[in-house]
């Protein structure tokens, strides 16, 4: 999840809503990506979740990372909650159950994001492996309960867990029981955010599809190959989906700040307290009307922190945010990232991804994404199913890669990083499927074994 941001400077017109997301926008020249990842932590012996306090916590990780690299630690009244790199770099923050979440900085190439996460990787288990917490990498846990879950004291979390039993059957799993991976990319006008917006809405079922990685719940499994991206269907469905208007004629900025105007909100931050305005509309706090602050109005803060409590498949920010991905092995993480620039930032690869979903309408979008979850590359969308897709898509993403010319210290460009997704497909099998094949083979019907073969 986003840190909250901090600028107090009051919103007064619908224009300025819009203003602050094209500010996003920047020439190709500066195109950035960024890379987040949530992983669990657990402990090694017992394989169970770690605490937030005591000796072996989550609070100990933070305060060990601290030590380790100076970052400025992020305090909520006495509690660490997090830290952030002040030279511009990344950010370390918790989810919900403590998910430990990297969220990268903007680099330029997938080079650079793969030797960040090395780097993570690498610092984490410095603090971790004396504390004897070890790190898991998938979309949903494989066999705590909801009730084992520890819970973050963050105030935004407290009003969320109160909210989420009111609109949606699945939202306190998606809190606190799974995990993603996510890529963030830029684009250089309104045009280009649209183009980019509608393929990978799109295509975000192939990308799920790619990384469907949660196929068991409390040690079995639970008929799904991405129940992470099942979660997301009963969670709260004003607030996620495919956005299908995002195809309609006269898609732009303003048109989404329309439809985030009218997300119901959940909390207000003043000073470090959390006002609980969950399932409010923003736009009556825009009028002034919202009765926990009569006659005042948002602050550009207020408008950020709103737009990172909406979830779609993709989000738009002052970026894109590619969110239909599981957690998975750390060989995955860059990969999700070299997907998405293959397709996204290469003219040629992004109007080849264009020419294959632009015929798709909405019924047929959502029900690839209704099926994607359950039937993985055996879903279809007219008469294709999404193994095919995904061949045609990591075809079309190798060769943007491939023009890109970004070359590492031995020569070799971005196009590596897909290595472990044409795996998959070459063998026509989602990661989940590999986890059920071992589950019903060598693991003899038990998830435990996930814990050594699957920890970063």
């Amino acid at each position: 999840m986003a840190r909250d941001q901090i600028d107090m400077t009051p919103i007064e017109t619908r224009d300025e809503l819009v203003a602050w997301l094209e500010t996003g926008c920047k020439p190709r020249a500066q195109f950035r990506v960024g890379t987040e990842h949530e992983k669990f932590a657990f402990t090694v012996s017992g394989h169970r979740p770690v605490p937030y306090a005591g000796p072996r916590s989550i609070r100990a990780l933070l305060e060990g990372m601290h030590d380790l690299l100076g970052w400025e630690p992020i305090m909520e009244g006495e509690n660490i909650i997090g830290m952030f790199d002040v030279t511009g770099g990344g950010a370390i923050s918790l989810e919900p159950g403590g998910q430990f979440e990297l969220s990268g900085a903007p680099v330029e190439n997938v080079h650079q994001t793969c030797s960040e996460l090395m780097a993570h990787l690498a610092q984490v288990r410095e603090v971790a492996k004396p504390l004897g917490i070890g790190f898991l990498g998938l979309g949903m846990t494989p066999n705590w309960t909801r009730a084992d879950m520890p819970m973050m004291p963050k105030g935004r979390y407290k009003i969320m867990t109160n909210y989420m039993p009111k609109v949606g059957s699945l939202g306190l799993d998606m809190m606190y029981r799974t995990c993603t991976v996510q890529a963030n990319l830029d684009f250089s006008s309104e045009a280009d955010m649209v183009k980019k917006l509608r393929v990978s809405l799109a295509l975000q079922p192939v990308a799920t599809a790619l990384f469907a990685n949660s196929p068991f719940t409390q040690g079995k499994p639970n008929g799904f190959l991405s129940f992470r991206s099942e979660i997301w269907r009963d969670t709260d469905n004003n607030r996620a989906g495919m956005l299908p208007w995002a195809f309609d004629d006269g898609m732009g900025f303003e048109r989404y700040v329309d439809y985030a105007l009218g997300v119901p909100m959940y909390f207000i931050k003043r000073g470090d307290s959390y006002i609980d305005t969950a399932g409010k509309s923003f736009r009556d706090f825009f009028a002034g009307k919202l009765a926990e602050l009569l006659g005042e109005r948002p602050t550009i803060s207020d408008w950020a922190n709103h737009l990172s409590t909406i979830f779609p498949e993709v989000r738009l920010k002052r970026y894109l945010e590619m969110r239909g991905a599981d957690g998975g092995p750390w060989r995955r993480l860059p990969a999700l990232t070299a997907y998405w620039v293959g397709l996204l930032y290469d003219d040629d690869a992004l109007n080849a991804c264009w020419d294959m979903v632009k015929g798709w309408n909405a019924v047929e979008r959502q029900k690839l994404r209704d099926d994607v979850p359950v039937r993985g590359f055996k879903a279809e969308i007219r008469g294709r199913n999404v193994l095919t897709l995904a061949q045609e898509t990591l075809r079309f993403a190798a060769r943007g890669l491939a023009r890109r010319k970004f070359l590492d210290g031995n020569g070799r460009d971005e196009t590596r990083y897909l290595r472990p997704l044409e795996e998959s497909i070459a063998r026509g099998i989602t990661p989940a499927e590999e986890l059920l094949e071992k589950y019903n083979g060598a693991w003899n019907g038990s998830v435990e074994p996930i814990f050594d073969e699957y920890a970063y």
